[in-house]
């Protein structure tokens, strides 16, 4: 994951994969359902579970956390790149959440600016990014 931000009501990630977007969207959507959900279970938030519950269903599943409104991008080039890193860093600031983007704790924004806190919920790999050479 080269980027992120996990607002209230939805998140932002910018990665790269060997498997098509789709796919790794639901990996990540998957991934973060599975412990959200856990969670709420293994806490006994009942009443945000039953917010969770589905009605109608195609698999086992008794909850959902995504209202599957996926908004996938490509990104061809490195403006676009850095483009969505700056939106996706200053989503917080624009939601009123926090004064500066380095202020939300939920973002990747203290990784790019050289800076992560001790406990930093989640590191990016920003030396693995194949930037062009000018």
């Amino acid at each position: 994951m080269y980027a992120y931000a996990l607002m209230p009501d939805h998140l932002h990630t910018i990665t790269d994969s060997a498997l098509s977007s789709g796919e790794t969207l639901r990996f990540i959507n998957g991934i973060i359902s599975r412990r959200v959900i856990n969670y709420l279970q293994q806490q006994g938030y009942e009443s945000s579970l039953q917010k969770l519950k589905r009605k109608t269903q195609k698999s086992d599943h008794h909850y959902s956390l995504w209202d599957h409104h996926p908004n996938v991008r490509l990104l061809l080039t490195e403006k676009m790149l850095m483009e969505r890193v700056h939106y996706t860093h200053q989503n917080p600031v624009r939601a009123g959440l926090v004064e500066r983007a380095e202020d939300y704790r939920w973002s990747s924004v203290r990784c790019w600016n050289g800076n992560p806190l001790e406990d930093e919920p989640l590191l990016m790999d920003l030396d693995l990014i194949k930037w062009r050479r000018s």
